[in-house]
């Protein structure tokens, strides 16, 4: 977790006018924030628009696989693309989400870069 907050207001140049931006704190644990860390992990396009990020800035529906009525409102989730409104992530450790979101950067950067 120190690694994580160490990196709070970090932005990374990703070449091509892409970069990154980490932000990420110590808050009171709660039923909406169990780890006791709020995040913003996000990458953006040359004209700043977010084209990836994992947060937990608000609660996120669970995929509607699950009709049962008393459905738990994930606040860990991501955003894979500019236009998605979130989909619930698995929070299990900070480095498991670094490793989780850089996974994604290079995913993503090696697909939009390509000639």
């Amino acid at each position: 977790m120190d690694t994580l907050l160490e990196l709070h207001g970090s932005i990374f140049d990703q070449g091509g006018g892409y970069w990154m931006k980490i932000e990420a704190w110590q808050v009171t644990v709660s039923k909406e924030v169990p780890h006791g860390i709020r995040y913003s992990l996000s990458l953006h396009e040359p004209y700043g628009m977010r084209i990836l990020g994992y947060d937990n800035a608000h609660a996120v529906k669970p995929p509607k696989k699950f009709k049962y009525a008393g459905r738990i409102m994930a606040y860990d989730h991501k955003h894979r693309h500019a236009a998605d409104k979130g989909v619930p992530y698995v929070f299990s450790s900070a480095q498991q989400l670094l490793n989780d979101f850089f996974a994604d950067v290079d995913r993503l950067l090696l697909e939009v870069k390509q000639p």
